[in-house]
C-alpha cells in the first residue's frame, strides 16, 4: 500500500511504498521540464529521504510519456528577456542544494525508471541515479550542443566515467538521441523492459535492495562514490572505518543469525 507524501507543489509527486520512496516529476504537458518549484521540491524530498531511516531506496521517474525534457527554457527565456535586458555574462551561483549535488551526495540508492526521453538537465538527473531501468521508449538525449549550451549539471563529469573518454566525446559532441537499446549496449542503462513493465520492474529492484541491510548498502554506496577519487590504499583504509560500526550493528548479528538458521533476514537499520 502506497502513502502520499506532501511535496508542497503539484509538479512533484512523492509516495511511500514500504521502505521505497517513489518520486515522480509531474509536468507531463511539458514533458516534465524542470521549473523552479519542481527543483526546490525535488531537492527537499531527496534531502529528507537521505535523512529518513525508514526510506532505504528512492525511485525517480516522470509522469506521462517523458522522463524529463530538461530545464524549462521557455520560462527561463521569459524571465531573462521580458525587459530585453542585455546579457550580463557569467555570474557565480550556489548549487549546494541543487538536485544534482544532492543526488551525487546521497547514501541511499536511487533507481531511475526511464520512461521516454531524458534530455539536457533530465539526462544529468538520470545519469546521477545509481541504477537505470529503461522502458522501450526510453531515450537519453545529449542535445546540449544543439542548443548552444553544455551539460550544466554533471553530464560532462559522469559520461567519461561511465563509458570512457572516446565514447563520451562521441555522445556529447554529436548531440544525437540514443535509443534504449543503444543505451543498454553502452552500459548507460542496466535493463530495457516493455514500457508497461517499467515501474513494476523498477519497484521490484528497489524492494529487493530495500530488503538488504540498509546500513551496509549505504556504506557500500558511499565507499564506491568516494573511491572514484581515491587511491586503492586510501579506500582500503577507509573501509576499516566503516566496517567496525557495521560489525557492532544489530543488522550484522541478524545477518549471521539468519544465515545460520537458514531463514530470510529481518533488518532494522540499527
Amino acid at each position: 500500500m502506497t502513502t502520499a507524501v506532501s511535496t508542497g507543489t503539484d509538479q512533484l509527486i512523492a509516495e511511500r511504498d514500504g521502505h521505497v520512496l517513489v518520486i515522480t516529476l509531474n509536468r507531463p504537458d511539458r514533458l516534465n521540464a524542470i521549473s523552479g518549484p519542481m527543483l526546490s521540491a525535488l531537492s527537499a524530498q531527496l534531502v529528507e529521504a537521505n535523512r529518513d531511516p525508514e526510506v532505504r531506496v528512492v525511485v525517480l521517474t516522470g509522469a506521462g510519456r517523458g522522463f524529463c525534457s530538461g530545464l524549462d527554457l521557455v520560462d527561463q527565456a521569459a524571465a531573462r528577456g521580458a525587459d530585453n535586458a542585455p546579457h550580463r555574462g557569467w555570474q557565480p551561483f550556489d548549487l549546494r542544494d541543487a538536485p544534482p549535488i544532492v543526488l551525487h551526495r546521497m547514501d541511499k540508492p536511487v533507481v531511475c525508471a526511464l520512461n521516454g526521453a531524458a534530455a539536457g538537465y533530465g539526462m544529468d538527473l538520470a545519469l546521477l541515479c545509481d541504477i537505470r531501468i529503461a522502458g522501450e521508449s526510453g531515450r537519453i538525449a545529449p542535445v546540449m550542443v544543439k542548443r548552444g549550451v553544455l551539460p550544466e549539471s554533471g553530464g560532462n563529469w559522469l559520461l567519461p566515467r561511465l563509458v570512457g573518454w572516446a565514447k563520451a566525446s562521441e555522445i556529447l559532441f554529436r548531440g544525437r538521441v540514443l535509443s534504449s537499446d543503444e543505451c543498454l549496449a553502452l552500459g548507460l542503462v542496466n535493463r530495457v523492459v516493455p514500457d508497461d513493465q517499467l515501474m513494476m520492474t523498477a519497484l521490484e529492484w528497489a524492494h529487493e535492495i530495500a530488503e538488504n541491510a540498509p546500513l551496509a548498502v549505504q556504506a557500500t554506496k558511499r565507499m564506491m562514490r568516494l573511491g572514484v577519487d581515491e587511491t586503492f590504499e586510501t579506500t582500503v583504509d577507509h573501509l576499516a572505518v566503516y566496517l567496525n560500526p557495521l560489525f557492532a550493528s544489530d543488522d550484522f548479528k541478524e545477518g549471521v543469525s539468519s544465515f545460520l538458521e537458514r531463514r530470510p533476514p529481518q533488518f532494522t537499520g540499527r
